[in-house]
């Protein structure tokens, strides 16, 4: 655990195989395969929406360098650049007091605006982080994949280990795919992705599973949310998001085949607007490649219930040249506080 201030450079590692340990962030076989858009031009020469002012919005990817965006009013107001084989960014917020919370494989750290970092704990060898939520202002949420694997609650003043609870996990040796997004829900409960495993579980504070849904493709799930009518929503790591009530019935979904003209790669993040809308991110796998510049993937989708595309956002080269995505966190409702969830009594 250390305060400082200056950016840290973290040494990560990418555990694709028993207990082994590569320098550069790669993902695996198998993700590679699902990353794969369908054969045809990637999206409409014109695209919906106002572009880059659609939304005022925070932006992070997973790539071979740490990048990280503020757009507001369509132009990017801020920007953090890490260079040079750094560990890949898996999930990141804004927090209301204008700190990033972020999750890069290798560990978890809190930068504020000047781009100093204020907190930051790696992932001991062997393991990975891929998601963290801040609960208020002095402690944070996160999964850590591994032989071992569990969810944590730290607090960042202190630096102990506040909650410690074992998960489950399909390969206890192949770390890397173990979990992604795991996210806090107004009740107090944690919804993870099991990446794995292909299903998603929703936990109490005492670790008691209370409920569980798995993907009907197989695939492992990415994104998980609890949203505003008490369903969930989930994308599987490859075409697809899908609503998914209590009872496990699926009652709204969205994938390639409504929006035959817009090519996925892979489906990560999504997250439903307050005007009913859902917003999901189009991640590239830079691992694999540079984009065509003649036939750019999309970045990010927002679809309304009726499955129109109202949004569509595409920016990879300058002045705005955002990279790969893997979130996208609106910021049109200052009001929105997203440190204000609780783990049980954990607040």
């Amino acid at each position: 655990m250390k305060r400082c201030a200056a950016i840290l450079l973290l040494a990560a590692a990418s555990c694709l195989a028993a207990d082994s340990v590569s320098p550069s962030p790669s993902p695996t076989a198998a993700a590679r395969a699902k990353a794969t858009p369908t054969p045809g031009p990637l999206a409409p020469a014109a695209l919906p929406g106002a572009g880059l002012a659609q939304h005022d919005f925070f932006y992070a990817g997973e790539a071979k360098t740490e990048d990280m965006y503020i757009v507001r009013k369509g132009a990017i107001v801020w920007s953090y650049h890490v260079p040079g084989g750094k560990p890949e960014i898996s999930d990141a917020v804004l927090l209301s007091n204008g700190n990033v919370l972020y999750a890069h494989m290798g560990g978890v750290t809190e930068i504020n605006a000047a781009r100093e970092v204020v907190w930051n704990h790696d992932a001991p060898p062997g393991t990975q982080i891929h998601t963290a939520q801040p609960i208020g202002h002095d402690r944070v949420l996160f999964i850590q994949n591994g032989a071992a694997p569990a969810i944590f609650v730290m607090n960042t003043v202190t630096g102990k280990v506040e909650l410690q609870l074992p998960l489950e996990a399909g390969n206890p040796k192949n770390v890397h795919p173990q979990f992604r997004h795991a996210r806090l829900t107004p009740s107090g409960t944690l919804v993870v992705a099991h990446m794995d495993m292909g299903v998603v579980r929703e936990y109490d504070v005492k670790g008691n599973i209370i409920w569980s849904w798995k993907t009907p493709t197989g695939r492992g799930p990415w994104g998980v949310e609890r949203i505003g009518n008490g369903n969930t929503l989930v994308t599987d790591g490859a075409h697809h998001v899908y609503e998914v009530n209590p009872k496990g019935e699926i009652v709204w979904q969205f994938s390639q085949e409504d929006a035959p003209e817009y090519r996925f790669w892979l489906v990560q993040n999504a997250t439903r607007l307050r005007n009913g809308d859902t917003l999901f991110v189009n991640w590239f796998n830079q691992w694999e490649g540079a984009p065509d510049p003649s036939d750019l993937p999309l970045q990010a989708l927002e679809v309304s219930t009726d499955k129109k595309v109202v949004w569509a956002l595409r920016s990879w080269t300058g002045p705005a040249a955002l990279g790969p995505a893997t979130t996208i966190q609106i910021l049109d409702d200052p009001g929105v506080i997203p440190e204000d969830v609780h783990f049980g009594d954990i607040r």
